[in-house]
């Protein structure tokens, strides 16, 4: 056998695949795509939360929702970590995220308006999210892989905090129903759009299939996100905005609308609502944080330096 045959056997044996281990180019550039996306919308999708951090409507509200912006950030940091294995540095992963080149989930350029869309997003972004992540910690390459559990554990305690925010609001007065339902109305078809495009248009999903990156489709997550809503939203009193939403015994799965995925475009295109404003949010942390790592760098050396006088006297 030659090298790409035993690397696909090593796949199909479920053994996974190391950073020193051969792998092929288009195998190694996938994962970075993939990994380094997925981190640039850990930390791309602290600005719409950190946002109500000073307008929490409690103390209790406000702890629940730092701790989560603080993982996010935890989150963003393993990913990166893990896809240096492959050969990227931190610095040039941050240039293609500033430079347009690498992507983040498109669902973090809609804007939260209200209170209520911190719960939505808790209850359906991360809730995708998760349906996403799981199969990940099976995923081929190892340091992703390892890097998911730890990810999907904190992600599962932001979905349950989305929902009982939403809860909460339903529950109450007839405004808070009323702004439960909004955020609810305008995030239900982002967050499906969260799955990727449908398969049949959807390039890489075949390989990355084959290499076991992925472990389902993008349609096949999508509907057991939908088949899970569904039901779920019935415990809140609310309506999903989709008039084609039935259930089909046949199938034993919920059938549901067309998607806007020509909106998914133009949001991917940089036309969303505030693609400009994250955008321009990182470029300004990266600008404001390099007298941080211009003294670490500094420091970093000093100490090398010092550690090399010390060897010689």
């Amino acid at each position: 056998m030659n090298f790409e045959e035993k690397f696909q056997q090593k796949i199909d044996d479920e053994i996974k695949i190391e950073p020193k281990d051969w792998m092929p180019e288009k195998y190694r550039q996938t994962l970075i795509r993939q990994i380094s996306q997925h981190a640039h919308s850990e930390i791309v999708g602290m600005l719409p939360e950190g946002n109500w951090i000073t307008r929490a409507p409690s103390l209790r509200r406000k702890t629940i929702l730092i701790a989560k912006v603080q993982d996010e950030a935890g989150h963003g940091l393993y990913l990166y970590s893990a896809a240096e294995t492959l050969g990227i540095s931190r610095d040039e992963m941050y240039h293609q995220l500033h430079t347009g080149k690498a992507k983040y989930s498109s669902i973090f350029n809609y804007p939260t308006l209200t209170w209520a869309d911190i719960g939505a997003i808790g209850w359906l972004v991360d809730g995708a999210a998760i349906l996403n992540q799981i199969p990940l910690c099976r995923t081929s390459f190892g340091p992703y892989a390892r890097a998911m559990v730890r990810v999907c554990k904190e992600e599962s305690f932001h979905q349950r905090q989305g929902f009982e925010l939403l809860l909460t609001l339903s529950k109450g007065t007839e405004a808070q129903k009323e702004m439960c339902q909004d955020a609810i109305n305008r995030w239900w078809w982002p967050s499906l759009m969260m799955f990727g495009p449908n398969d049949d248009a959807s390039p890489n999903t075949a390989q990355s299939m084959q290499w076991k990156i992925k472990r389902f489709t993008n349609d096949e997550l999508r509907q057991k996100f939908i088949d899970m809503i569904a039901e779920q939203v019935k415990v809140l009193n609310m309506q999903l905005p989709d008039a084609d939403l039935k259930w089909n015994e046949e199938r034993k799965h919920y059938d549901f609308g067309k998607i806007n995925w020509e909106e998914f475009k133009q949001v991917l295109a940089g036309n969303g609502s505030c693609n400009k404003q994250r955008l321009d949010a990182r470029k300004k942390a990266w600008a404001d944080g390099a007298w941080v790592r211009e003294a670490a760098s500094a420091y970093a050396e000093k100490k090398a330096v010092d550690k090399l006088i010390c060897k010689t006297v």
